[in-house]
């Protein structure tokens, strides 16, 4: 690729990222050292993307390992329980943040020669890094099963190689149909505020040569009922057990723009943002950011001098309006609850196999 969103560089102990936030006026990497600054590029966003987040974090713990190798076993562990409270904390609504440090905090807690357990939690967090780039390649494996060979695709935010280690999902999707020989076009909402979709969704199929227009988010409607448009597809934070899904602000808006006009509305989803445990989207915590980020674009104040502003960063789909949810197992199809259980029992088998 042309571009990596996120590289461990082992010799110097240093997570390696492209900055998002001045994508893509500039392609600039920042080498983060510690724990902490880690945790501040997942909260600013530098770095964003549920899969990528999560990669990023368990490179995290393993800074902080690496940072207290020589230390006694008990202040290592009290590092690594500090790593895991900051980390943790630095957003609420992607599930794969948690499912990593879980990941981690699986092999560092209670372990039993502290000696060993930097190169264990290195082991650990490269898996993490490797099982994202199989698990993307697998969804779009899946997608491409249920493509026309001429499409024409609508997805919101960004969920491609710069919201994950390598292809990425919905957008990798659209990525893998055109590579595959596909006719494919692709509408890419803006996606205000932060307009993941006009800055980051454009730059990568640009970089991949995948034939697409950015529009702006009201206008989704009026495509889908006058431009053919085949599937709505995008990525998720955090799906619920019943199928329910949270994502991007502006999804939602998306889901029953394309359940009016008859077109399909797919979630790509690694089986990590499944959340078992979360009975319905209700149940999920919705991050709330910055006013700014509504106010102002690019640092341009856009509205009168301290007007109010509310900016809640995801909203949640309700699982009617979703025809299938696209895993490394293969399609879920409503109801969702029983689906989604059958692909876990899938994947807690493929894990038996494996060992």
């Amino acid at each position: 690729m042309a571009f990596r969103a996120i590289e461990w560089l082992d010799d110097s102990d240093t997570l390696r990222l492209i900055d998002q936030k001045v994508l893509p006026q500039q392609v600039r990497y920042l080498e983060l050292n510690t724990t902490a600054e880690i945790a501040g590029a997942i909260h600013d966003m530098t770095v964003r993307g549920a899969p990528a987040i999560g990669v990023a974090a368990a490179f995290g713990i393993l800074q902080a390992a690496r940072s207290f190798a020589d230390a006694p076993a008990e202040e290592m562990q009290s590092a690594l329980q500090q790593a895991d409270a900051v980390l943790r904390a630095s957003r609420p609504t992607a599930v794969n943040l948690f499912w990593a440090l879980d990941r981690m905090k699986a092999v560092w807690a209670d372990a039993a020669d502290p000696a060993n357990l930097p190169a264990a939690l290195h082991r650990e967090a490269l898996a993490i890094e490797e099982d994202d780039i199989a698990v993307n390649r697998a969804i779009s494996a899946e997608a491409l099963k249920i493509l026309p060979q001429k499409v024409t695709f609508f997805h919101h935010c960004n969920t491609g190689s710069l919201a994950t280690v390598d292809l990425g999902t919905a957008l990798g999707i659209i990525r893998s149909a055109h590579e595959a020989g596909h006719e494919v076009f692709a509408y890419l909402d803006e996606t205000r505020p932060r307009l993941q979709g006009a800055k980051l969704s454009s730059f990568e199929l640009l970089e991949f040569g995948v034939p697409h227009a950015i529009v702006v988010d009201g206008a989704s409607a009026h495509i889908m009922r006058t431009q053919d448009v085949d599937i709505a597809v995008v990525g998720c934070d955090r799906v619920a057990a019943n199928g329910d899904v949270a994502n991007k602000i502006g999804t939602y808006n998306l889901a029953l723009a394309a359940a009016d006009n008859d077109v399909p509305f797919y979630v790509a989803a690694p089986m990590s943002t499944i959340d078992f445990a979360t009975p319905d989207g209700d149940a999920i915590e919705i991050e709330e950011r910055d006013n700014a980020e509504v106010t102002e674009i690019n640092g341009q104040s856009i509205a009168p001098p301290d007007a109010p502003a509310f900016n809640p960063a995801f909203d949640v789909t309700p699982n009617r309006l979703i025809a299938g949810i696209i895993t490394e197992y293969g399609i879920a199809r409503p109801p969702f609850t029983d689906s989604l259980a059958a692909m876990r029992t899938a994947q807690q088998n493929a894990l038996k196999e494996d060992v």
